[in-house]
């Protein structure tokens, strides 16, 4: 199955990087990953015949974080922030210490992290993926209108997020001149 292969070689690391943008937890991301390729592996005929065999498993894979965190938040389960060393070359090919760092300590990042997780679907979707709103309301399984309404709500809490970070930022900077 050397073309399944090639595919997830190609498809794992864009595919975390969107899922954990989406959930914020490295572990839900790569499970959620594995439970959609390996459905797209039991339906490789299908999926590779698909126009876009990435979004397929995109939807398959962000539909199965996003219940996980419904399952995990109904136990009251939390997470740990910091990242287990990876295991195996393919996942320190997908997801690099570096670029995991990067990510938790970038502001923006940390601000979205705070949406819901629809909102925070919806925000990694549009700006991170650039898809258009039918194609976010596809994946996520909802209404356009519903994609426009949670972008609206994200948008406004993180120029909220971000605008008293930045203030603080400015007033520091201020203060030590």
């Amino acid at each position: 199955m050397t073309d399944f292969d090639e595919f997830f070689a190609v498809a794992w690391p864009r595919l975390l990087r969107t899922t954990y943008g989406v959930i914020g937890d490295r572990q839900l991301a790569e499970d959620a990953l594995q439970t959609a390729f390996a459905k797209a592996y039991a339906a490789w005929s299908r999926v590779s015949r698909a126009d876009e065999p990435i979004a397929y498993v995109r939807t398959i894979a962000l539909h199965a974080a996003l219940a996980q965190q419904r399952k995990a938040a109904v136990r009251r389960e939390t997470t740990v922030r910091a990242m287990p060393e990876p295991v195996s070359a393919a996942v320190a090919v997908a997801g690099s210490a570096v670029e995991d760092a990067l990510l938790e300590r970038d502001e923006v990042w940390a601000a979205i992290a705070t949406l819901p997780p629809r909102q925070r679907a919806v925000v990694v979707l549009r700006y991170y993926e650039d898809l258009s709103e039918r194609q976010i309301a596809e994946t996520l399984g909802i209404r356009p209108g519903t994609v426009k309404s949670q972008s609206s709500a994200a948008l406004a809490t993180l120029r909220r997020l971000l605008g008293d970070a930045t203030r603080q930022t400015d007033a520091r900077a201020g203060g030590e001149h």
